[in-house]
């Protein structure tokens, strides 16, 4: 969508406040907003044009205008020009939300009701649209430069902004609210394992068995429910990999902030308008395995792609990561079931619990808990098949009870450090030695 399509958009849309303080705000921005229209028409100035002078340029004609009214306080007349700059080139009333740090999660619910989410809690803020016209135009702009759009016969979609934040809009008639958008925010710069000791998610025992095991290329996959922070894990996870290796990332929405050189992203593509054109997860993750990659990263399995990923890592395609909405470890097996079938293959249960167990090597289980804190609840590993059972062995749990609340190894010794030790990797002698919390 051009600048001076939005500009239009939002001349057109129809404010919803009242009062004279409303209206003669109201009549302002209308003002001003067609006096850039028509300055930005006539100039040199195109969509190419970078963005620093176009905002320079309507800050101008902002200013211009509002100097013929004259008795505007100075307070006003900067809030006034922020607005119009931030509808033109920014998310418009969500800009100072976007910028502001301490926010994690934006949710839209209708032009009237915006939350955020802070430190892990919900609280309603004092923003708000002039109109659900206005919300509908803001999430066309987010979508429009990937390909992307939304409208009566396609009221979902998911996207992202530039920053790799994530981005969920449903509009009427799906949504009785007004349209519905939701953005969880990811980080300017991507979290470092320095960040999640922090935060206190793992402890550093649990980093040192997970550097290991990427670095031993084994194949892991995060488990957890929305929001309890697999992404940011998978993200801290795949900053282990070597930098010598092609890696190539799969997701629905390209969110994963991978830093090493040779990274190739590609990502789903939705039907066009006549309901053709449509690239799964799964069509990507066959081509992936034709790109000679060293490592494959599925953003999320959830459907059939399971089934490709799961071949993928039992051919070759060692240290594979991705991640699985569950709630325990062996919640997440029963689910990968579930989507092998999906594949529309007539697969023996045992024959797919088999391709299972000799896949996944470790299950990372994480939880967002009562008091808006991201843990990682478990570390368990997959040790294969006895009759038709997985056997899963937990490494590491967390406790939140007691005196012994904290992360805790189970004192089990993984069959898989002998694969870490063979890669000439060493591992501190009393890693898994049970004891107080840490």
């Amino acid at each position: 969508m051009s600048l001076l399509e939005r500009l239009e958009k939002k001349e057109v849309s129809k404010p919803l406040s009242v009062g004279s303080a409303s209206q003669s705000k109201g009549r302002l921005k209308k003002k001003i907003h067609q006096a850039v229209i028509e300055e930005i028409g006539k100039s040199s100035y195109t969509e190419q044009s970078k963005e620093i002078d176009l905002a320079v340029k309507i800050k101008e004609i902002a200013q211009e205008v509002l100097k013929e009214e004259g008795n505007l306080s100075r307070s006003l007349q900067e809030q006034l020009i922020q607005e119009i700059v931030n509808d033109s080139m920014g998310y418009g009333p969500l800009e100072e939300l976007l910028q502001d740090e301490t926010v994690t999660e934006i949710m839209v619910n209708g032009p009237n009701k915006v939350f955020v989410e802070r430190k892990g809690c919900l609280e309603i803020t004092s923003v708000k649209f002039e109109s659900a016209d206005q919300v509908v135009n803001l999430i066309e702009r987010i979508v429009s430069p990937l390909g992307r759009r939304i409208d009566e016969s396609m009221p979902m979609v998911d996207a992202r902004l530039k920053d790799g934040s994530r981005v969920n809009a449903i509009i009427p008639p799906l949504s009785l609210v007004g349209p519905v958008l939701t953005i969880r925010k990811f980080s300017k710069d991507p979290f470092t394992t320095e960040n999640l000791l922090e935060f206190g998610t793992l402890s550093s025992e649990m980093l040192t068995i997970l550097e290991a095991s990427v670095k031993a290329r084994l194949n892991i996959v995060v488990s957890g429910g929305t929001g309890s922070g697999k992404t940011t894990t998978l993200n801290v996870l795949s900053s282990f990999i070597p930098p010598d290796e092609r890696i190539v990332t799969i997701e629905d929405a390209a969110e994963l902030q991978l830093r090493q050189n040779h990274v190739v992203t590609l990502e789903t593509r939705p039907p066009n308008i006549e309901g053709r054109g449509a690239v799964s997860i799964r069509d990507l993750v066959r081509n992936g395995l034709r790109m000679r990659p060293d490592r494959i990263v599925v953003g999320e399995v959830r459907s059939g792609e399971a089934l490709d990923m799961l071949q993928a890592m039992n051919t070759g395609h060692d240290g594979s990561l991705t991640t699985g909405h569950a709630n325990t470890p062996r919640d997440f097996l029963s689910r990968l079931e579930t989507m092998v079938l999906m594949a529309g293959m007539e697969l023996p249960i045992r024959a797919i619990r088999e391709q299972i167990s000799s896949a996944i090597d470790i299950i990372i289980q994480q939880a967002r808990l009562s008091d808006g804190t991201r843990r990682i609840t478990h570390i368990t590993e997959v040790q294969g098949m006895e009759g038709d059972v997985i056997v899963l062995q937990d490494i590491f749990k967390y406790n939140n009870q007691g005196l012994e609340k904290g992360f805790t190894p189970t004192g089990i010794r993984p069959k898989f450090v002998d694969r870490i030790l063979a890669e000439g990797i060493t591992l501190p002698a009393n890693i898994f030695s049970p004891g107080l919390s840490r």
